[in-house]
C-alpha cells in the first residue's frame, strides 16, 4: 500500500485550522489500534514527530494564554473566589471550541493550575467538535458520568442550530428537541453531583466568514442561537454570558477562526474571563 504524506498545503490547512479539532483518539475510543501513534498519524498525513509537535504548540498556546490573562487583577480576584475544591474532578462537555486543543477548556484548566496552591484537580475535556445536543447526549454517560464529576461545564447549542444548504427552512434540531436534550444533560448531571451545572452559552457568529468556508455547507442564524441561548438561560445552575456577547455585539472577526463559528484564542480567553468571573460572582440560578 501506497503510503501517503500530507502535501506542504495539507500540512499548513492541519496547523492553521483543521488539527486542533481532529482529536481521533476521542472520536473512536473503542478501535483496537486507536493508541497506536503511527496509525493516528498516518490518517493525517503526518509522522508521529509532526503531530506531537503540533499537538504541542496548540497546548503551548494555552499555557501563554493563561499566564496573559493572570497579568490581569480581576482575573486573580475571580480565581480566589471560585467555589471548587482542590481534589475536585472537573468535566467540561461540549463540541468544537470544548474539543480545540487550545481552547477555552485548555486554558482554563492551565490558569487553574497555576494559581491554586495545593490543587489536585482532575480535568476532563469531554468535547468533540460538531456535536449537537442530541449526538452528545448518547454519548454523556460514557464521556461525562462514568467520571462521577464534582463539576460539569456544558458549552453545547451551536450545532443544533445548522440549517442545511438542501433545507434551509429547519434547524438540523428542532428547538423543542434542544430543550429537551439540555433538560435530560440537566437532570443526568443531578444523579452524580449536588453541584450546580454550569453552563456556557453560544454565541453569535460571523456568517461573511462561514459563507467562504469550503468545508461547511450550511447557515447559521443568530436569531437560532438566540433561541437556544434562552432555553439554556432558563436552566438551574450559573449561566455565563447569558446573552452571548463576550465575542462583542456584533462579534469581531478577531475572536473567531477562518470559519467565523469556531473562537480564536483571543475569543477563547474572553470565554475564560466570562466563566471565571460567573463563577466568582453570579448567583446561581435555583
Amino acid at each position: 500500500m501506497t503510503e501517503h504524506k500530507a502535501t506542504e498545503k495539507e500540512k499548513e490547512a492541519l496547523e492553521k485550522y483543521l488539527l486542533q479539532f481532529l482529536n481521533l483518539e476521542k472520536h473512536f475510543p473503542l478501535l483496537p489500534g486507536i493508541e497506536n501513534k503511527e496509525s493516528v498519524a498516518g490518517l493525517m498525513g503526518l509522522s508521529v514527530e509532526e503531530l506531537q509537535k503540533l499537538r504541542k504548540l496548540f497546548a503551548e498556546n494555552a499555557k501563554e494564554s493563561a499566564l496573559e490573562l493572570l497579568k490581569e487583577e480581576d482575573v486573580i480576584e475571580w480565581v480566589d473566589q471560585i467555589p471548587f475544591e482542590k481534589n475536585d474532578t472537573i468535566v467540561a462537555f461540549g463540541d468544537s471550541s470544548t474539543d480545540d486543543l487550545q481552547g477555552w477548556f485548555e486554558i482554563f484548566k492551565n490558569v487553574l493550575d497555576i494559581t491554586v496552591e495545593g490543587a489536585n484537580f482532575t480535568f476532563i475535556n469531554a468535547g468533540l467538535s460538531y456535536n449537537t445536543t442530541s449526538e452528545a447526549l448518547r454519548r454523556m454517560n460514557r464521556d461525562v458520568l462514568s467520571h462521577e464529576p464534582d463539576w460539569v461545564i456544558v458549552n453545547l447549542g451551536t450545532f443544533d442550530a445548522i440549517r442545511p444548504s438542501f433545507m434551509k427552512n429547519r434547524t438540523l434540531i428542532p428547538l423543542s428537541e434542544s430543550w429537551e436534550n439540555l433538560s435530560m444533560i440537566e437532570d443526568a448531571i443531578g444523579t452524580v453531583t449536588e453541584n450546580p451545572p454550569v453552563w456556557i452559552t453560544p454565541t453569535a457568529i460571523i456568517p461573511g466568514l462561514l459563507d467562504e468556508m469550503e468545508y461547511f455547507d450550511f447557515d447559521i442564524d443568530d436569531r437560532d442561537l438566540a433561541s437556544v441561548r434562552e432555553v439554556i438561560t432558563g436552566k438551574k445552575g450559573y449561566i455565563v454570558d447569558p446573552l452571548g456577547h463576550r465575542m462583542g455585539n456584533p462579534p469581531e472577526a478577531w475572536y473567531f477562526l477562518s470559519d467565523g463559528i469556531n473562537p480564536s484564542l483571543s475569543g477563547h480567553v474572553n470565554t475564560v474571563k466570562e466563566l471565571l468571573k460567573s463563577l466568582a460572582t453570579a448567583k446561581v440560578r435555583e
